[in-house]
């Protein structure tokens, strides 16, 4: 990740506090944040100080490492246990989390009572799962980047590049490969209502790569794509069922509806770490449904530089806020892996899908 030329991840563990980009402030303020309990750790992924699959799934796997290093000696297990339901349960649907989780878990389980050395597992299992989403998303920007013609107009939806994943992205990556290697492509980055992470960290990712970029409404792809503006679509996801259904933020199915109407490839690009095996189809895939007020309000910088709060709904008015939806594999062109672009299928899933 580069910010102003320098390179960056996006989370990582500093003895036992876990250290991130605080994303809540991008694209006016580009600020660290320090979490040194665990409870904090799970703050951020719960209010999306971090977000993005990849990037929670890293977080959860330091804030296990994390609690292995403050678990008392005395009930260490149990402490562990706990932090690990507490991470589990700041959100649903994003498969990355729980494979972090239960990766170091595991790791630490496997030390039986031997403490010292469950503290060491933990912290040596958290960091290759970070360096693992860092290295998978850039074997996604090579597999990715052939998909890119020279002149390529790209759309994508929310954010799923550097500081959705630990670095590179996976909707980005192969955006970024063909930037790098001189192609020129231009970006639709969907604003991505109502946390409009399109619109403030994707613009904000192309502007500091120097990607050349526009940001247009939500309700607007559909109206490029009918113009013949928009070449293919990539786009990432936070959960993948078995049968190739692919849960991303809310308003990816209404993006893959009209690029099937006019014939546009639409990709998926994740890692198999996004895989989730156990869940047969889409329907099961769990939907988080967020706070109203991300609804109803609208935070940003006013003219004096300060960061507020505006009211842009009825103040009563009710609101259904979910935060991802599902598209069916019949519209999705290919899932762009580490291990190659896959059929989104199960034959496709089960020849890359970790255990």
């Amino acid at each position: 990740m580069r910010v102003n030329g320098v390179p960056h991840r996006t989370v990582w563990l500093e003895g036992s506090t876990v250290r991130m980009i605080d994303q809540t402030l991008i694209p006016l303020e580009f600020k660290l944040v320090d979490l040194p309990t665990v409870e904090d750790t799970a703050w951020s992924i719960k209010t999306m100080v971090v977000r993005g699959a990849g990037a929670i799934g890293a977080t959860g796997a330091y804030g296990m490492a994390q609690a292995a290093l403050l678990a008392p000696e005395a009930g260490f297990h149990a402490f562990v246990a706990a932090a690990a339901n507490r991470l589990r349960g700041t959100r649903p649907t994003a498969q990355n989390l729980f494979y972090g989780v239960n990766t170091v878990l595991s790791a630490i389980e496997a030390e039986g009572d031997q403490i010292a050395q469950a503290r060491a597992a933990a912290v040596a299992a958290a960091q290759a799962v970070a360096d693992d989403d860092a290295a998978c998303c850039a074997q996604i920007g090579e597999h990715g980047e052939p998909l890119i013609a020279d002149g390529a107009r790209v759309n994508t939806h929310c954010n799923a590049g550097w500081l959705a994943f630990v670095d590179w992205g996976s909707a980005l990556s192969p955006i970024y490969a063909a930037h790098r290697k001189g192609k020129k492509v231009f970006v639709f980055a969907d604003e991505t209502r109502p946390r409009g992470q399109g619109g403030r960290l994707t613009a904000w990712e192309l502007g500091q790569e120097g990607v050349p970029h526009a940001i247009i409404p939500d309700n607007a792809t559909g109206y490029y794509m009918a113009k013949g503006e928009i070449d293919l679509v990539i786009v990432g996801s936070d959960r993948i069922a078995a049968n190739g259904d692919v849960a991303n933020k809310i308003g990816t199915y209404s993006s893959a509806l009209c690029a099937a109407a006019h014939g546009i490839p639409f990709y998926v690009a994740a890692p198999t770490t996004t895989i989730d095996p156990d869940c047969p189809t889409g329907a099961d895939i769990p939907i988080e449904e967020r706070e109203a007020e991300e609804v109803r309000y609208t935070w940003g910088w006013d003219d004096a530089g300060r960061f507020v709060r505006v009211l842009t709904t009825p103040v009563d008015a009710p609101v259904r806020n979910p935060a991802f939806d599902v598209t069916p594999a019949r519209l999705v062109a290919g899932i762009i892996t580490e291990k190659g672009i896959i059929a989104a299928s199960p034959a496709g899933i089960a020849q890359v899908a970790r255990r």
